[in-house]
């Protein structure tokens, strides 16, 4: 039976809401960073909880696990993928503000315009082609690239590295989203995220058990921070997954493109983190470049950050 539709003005009070969850997690991710959490440990208890909590789920809709020949093999590098977004996003969010972190990710939608146009010869619409420009300029003002004191290169050193990590994420994400429409578009949105967050989880412990890069929180505002970051995200998973059937997802989730900016009211009241009027400007361009690019008719691909 399909699920009664959600009143328009809830259903965009309950998107505000997940994309607050989802900037509390990467707020949450930060405070474990700055004390003494390591990016592998958070990843690893982030995909276990969240594969752990989407399987809960599972169970108790009754939604079958068996999954179509090939697929288990394609979920695997989907997953591999999926790992190396969430490595590379905590990176940026532990090295520069959070804010300006996820703003670097959230080209993510213009990446894959240019992947779908290399793979596929799918060119760039309209919209696309005004969106990038402008989102590259948003983006320059609110990384704030000249910096203070008016040089390139000085202000780079600062944040270069995490610069590098957001936009890692971002194209890895975007290839993501790629080879999940390509692959697995088919597969039930929970199913694919249970695989998906299983495979990131085995990698990340692998990867942590070879690179003894595991390091839990020195005190207890750490542990508070780890286990909320684990909290948020799979909140903000599982009521997408109940939200997105329910309302007109192709006019309404661009909503979830606000999650920058409420960051940066999040960071300043928890992390201390102030951003200056002309970053706040160029965030305010980035995320209205994205809203645009979105509002062409593109239905949003699952979240997986």
């Amino acid at each position: 039976m399909q699920a009664k539709p959600i009143v328009r003005w809830v259903g965009v009070l309950l998107l505000l809401a997940i994309a607050l969850s989802f900037g509390s997690n990467h707020v949450s991710a930060r405070v474990a960073f700055e004390h003494g959490a390591s990016v592998t440990t958070a990843v690893t208890l982030r995909s276990i909880f969240t594969a752990l909590f989407v399987l809960t789920l599972i169970r108790l809709q009754g939604i079958p696990l068996a999954l179509p020949a090939g697929t288990g093999r394609r979920a695997l590098l989907i997953g591999c993928v999926l790992a190396t977004q969430s490595f590379c996003l905590y990176s940026a969010v532990a090295r520069i503000p959070v804010a300006l972190a996820l703003l670097a990710f959230n080209t993510f939608p213009m990446l894959l315009s240019l992947i779908s146009w290399a793979a596929d010869g799918e060119a760039p619409n309209r919209r696309a082609l005004v969106a990038m420009p402008l989102a590259l300029v948003g983006l320059a003002l609110a990384l704030d690239v000249v910096g203070l004191g008016g040089s390139v290169s000085g202000r780079w050193a600062e944040i270069g590295v995490g610069v590098g990590f957001a936009l890692g994420a971002a194209l890895s994400f975007a290839l993501m989203l790629h080879l999940t429409v390509r692959w697995l578009k088919d597969l039930d949105g929970r199913v694919r995220t249970f695989l998906t967050m299983s495979v990131a989880a085995v990698i990340m412990l692998i990867v942590g058990a070879a690179t003894g890069n595991v390091a839990l929180p020195r005190a207890p505002v750490g542990w508070v921070g780890l286990v909320l970051l684990c909290v948020f995200y799979a909140t903000a998973i599982i009521t997408l997954f109940i939200v997105l059937p329910r309302i007109d997802a192709v006019n309404n989730a661009m909503v979830l493109n606000s999650e920058p900016i409420m960051v940066l009211g999040l960071a300043w009241l928890v992390l201390d983190q102030a951003v200056a009027p002309r970053q706040i400007v160029g965030a305010l361009i980035v995320v209205g470049a994205i809203v645009f690019l979105s509002a062409g008719g593109r239905r949003a691909g699952a979240r997986a950050q």
